[in-house]
């Protein structure tokens, strides 16, 4: 969420959309305000996981949604694992 080409409101935006896709692929279940929560956590997260591996993914709104989407899906994995 560094990324100065992405404001705030397109943030909340590209987290909902992220987290959208992400519950689509992973098959759950989950409402909008946990859509927006997991995309922008799920950015950050891929962000830095990324950062700790020296990639970097320029910068962008596409860039955005592909990091959150990803991020998202770990955050589901993640939760699931816990669950059990």
């Amino acid at each position: 969420m560094d990324n100065p080409q992405v404001g705030w409101i397109a943030a909340i935006i590209l987290g909902g959309i992220a987290g959208w896709l992400a519950e689509m692929f992973m098959k759950s279940n989950m409402g909008l305000i946990m859509n927006i929560i997991l995309g922008v956590a799920g950015a950050a997260l891929a962000n830095f996981l990324l950062n700790l591996l020296h990639i970097g993914i320029g910068g962008g709104w596409i860039n955005y949604l592909i990091v959150g989407f990803v991020g998202a899906c770990i955050l589901i994995a993640l939760g699931r694992m816990l669950r059990r």
